[in-house]
């Protein structure tokens, strides 16, 4: 099954999960996939192939040749447990071809294979074991990617060439040395049926792909109550140099699967070519995680006296001085706890070499005296301007949060000047170390970004432009077997 995904993943990379109802036209997400990237996947395809075929097997096949040089008419044939225990394709590319599909061309392949044979003719009957090598090996072939009434990713075979030069066959059992005597009589049939029949086995493997492709989704839990979608919005795009996938890239509150009141607006990647992958973050994907965010409270904070103390301590000035300056303005009584909450979802704007986002909110100071009621001391709106740092790790996007400007508003009634512009510093002292931290911790658990299976990112960088990151990447791919050694090993 795990090689089943490696294939799956790495030939459509994502897929589409129906439920999720969308009249969005424009990606969140772009995927480009370069010739350099689809050389490179070579390695990880053929490791899943092989184990695939391993698995799978060939179909059984049989028929009927008359052996002239046995005087005898007809020799009936059947063989079955065809399987494959090793082959190699040294040879193999894969070039897209714009707007048609992807050619795929191999040649110089060869395979070992173990089966039964039974045989039966006027003379004799008889059954038993053989090894079979086929060499000079040929396919030629395209791949069409296309996106399926249900919205999935669909690859279809068209123009499947196959060519086998060279079959050696070698009967095992009491008569082997006989039926191996006149072996090569009996591998022109071989090559002529299995020439017959690998482009409808080929074809039946990728519709057993697509029909795996059918039952999965790519909706992703993002914590506990937001679910992440990264569906295919349309069949890709393919050119003489590349692959690119227009991917929705949204956030949704779980159980609620409206799309946001906004649209993404398109945006085109640089043309490059150095990396294996390119992906574009669209400034919509921000927002959308920004309002999710702000649906399901995950901006909203509550610190208690504890927490304050345990975060406020880096505090230069010291807790002590912080809490002085609050009981100068305020009588209050202990214990102390603040609550931050955003009023709106927080502005993304990526302009180049730029991330800023900015949280209104509001900032309640309160006092729980023991045995009553929460109590107000006092609440304030704020605006606090932030700077985004992006890094990329494992296969997650990492942001983290740094306080850039505080503004403090309130009643005119209520608050004079020197008040406010004194709780300014209170306040942005207390995000900066209380705040933030807590942010930023949850924020660590990163944005997972779109890749194969059995792929890590490598040699990433990281770019923000005008309404859109952009992330070039090379690729890592871990074989099963080192994973399994490792496993083994430890």
């Amino acid at each position: 099954m795990e090689s089943e995904k490696i294939l799956i993943v790495w030939g459509c990379l994502l897929l589409w999960n129906p439920l999720i109802q969308s009249t969005q036209l424009y990606p969140g997400i772009k995927v480009r996939i370069t010739q350099k990237g689809l050389d490179y996947g070579i390695q990880a395809g053929m490791e899943a192939i092989e184990l695939i075929v391993k698995k799978n097997g060939i179909p059984d096949f049989k028929g009927s040749e008359t052996l002239e040089f046995l005087k005898v008419d007809y020799v009936d044939y059947n063989f079955s447990n065809i399987k494959i225990s090793s082959f190699s394709f040294p040879n193999i590319s894969l070039t897209p071809l714009s707007g048609v599909g992807v050619k795929v061309l191999s040649n110089h392949g060869s395979t070992n294979i173990s089966m039964r044979w039974e045989i039966s003719s006027p003379l004799f009957k008889d059954e038993g074991g053989a090894a079979l090598f086929l060499g000079e090996i040929f396919f030629l072939g395209l791949v069409n990617l296309s996106r399926s009434d249900t919205g999935h990713p669909s690859m279809k075979l068209q123009d499947c060439y196959v060519r086998i030069g060279l079959a050696r066959i070698s009967f095992t059992g009491e008569l082997s040395v006989l039926y191996n005597s006149f072996a090569e009589p009996m591998e022109k049939p071989i090559l002529k049926t299995l020439n017959k029949k690998l482009c409808p086995i080929i074809t039946d493997q990728l519709e057993s792909i697509n029909a795996n492709i059918s039952s999965l989704d790519v909706v992703t839990m993002f914590g506990e109550d937001i679910l992440l979608d990264y569906s295919l919005l349309d069949s890709p795009e393919i050119t003489q140099s590349s692959i690119d996938l227009n991917l929705k890239g949204t956030f949704y509150p779980v159980g609620n699967l409206t799309d946001p009141p906004f649209q993404p607006v398109p945006f085109t990647l640089p043309d490059r070519s150095d990396s294996m992958l390119y992906i574009g973050i669209s400034e919509y994907f921000l927002k959308s995680a920004s309002f999710t965010y702000f649906i399901t409270g995950a901006f909203n904070v509550t610190l208690t006296t504890k927490e304050l103390s345990k975060h406020l301590i880096q505090n230069p000035q010291g807790i002590g001085s912080l809490f002085s300056q609050i009981a100068e303005l305020y009588i209050m009584a202990q214990p102390l706890m603040m609550r931050i909450l955003t009023t709106e979802p927080p502005v993304v704007n990526l302009e180049p070499n730029n991330f800023t986002l900015n949280i209104p909110g509001s900032v309640v100071m309160l006092t729980k005296p023991e045995n009553t009621t929460e109590e107000a001391i006092v609440s304030m709106d704020f605006v606090a301007s932030t700077s985004v740092g992006l890094a990329i790790l494992g296969r997650k996007l990492i942001c983290s949060l740094s306080l850039n400007r505080f503004r403090l508003s309130g009643p005119e009634s209520n608050h004079s000047s020197i008040e406010v512009l004194r709780f300014e510093n209170i306040f942005s002292s207390i995000l900066h170390f209380g705040v933030f931290p807590l942010v930023n911790a949850r924020l660590q658990q990163g944005f997972p970004l779109p890749n194969p299976h059995q792929i890590s990112l490598v040699n990433s960088d990281i770019e923000v432009h005008k309404g859109f990151l952009l992330v070039s990447t090379d690729l890592r791919y871990e074989p099963l077997w080192k994973k399994q050694r490792h496993l083994d090993e430890w």
